[in-house]
């Protein structure tokens, strides 16, 4: 395993320490865990297509940013009628 790997793994514990927290928060809160998540989602990927040397890693990260804020403008109209 190279640094990016190692790098992407780390990341990937903080990912899944903000679903928990989007998971358990109010709305708000919880949106802004999903965001924070999505972007870091996406550095994720970019650093394993890095230490693969893989581009549609690459690829996917992009199409996962464009459509994080779609996902989330999703989150807060289904949230609101949950609460």
């Amino acid at each position: 395993m190279n640094e990016w790997l190692w790098a992407a793994a780390v990341l990937t514990a903080a990912v899944t320490a903000l679903v928990a927290v989007a998971a358990r928060k109010p709305l708000l809160e919880g949106l802004v865990a999903l965001e924070a998540a999505g972007a870091l989602t996406t550095l994720v990927l970019l650093m394993i297509a890095e230490g693969t040397r893989r581009q549609p890693f690459a690829d996917l990260a992009l199409v996962f940013a464009a459509t994080s804020f779609a996902g989330a403008i999703a989150f807060l109209a289904f949230g609101r009628r949950l609460e």
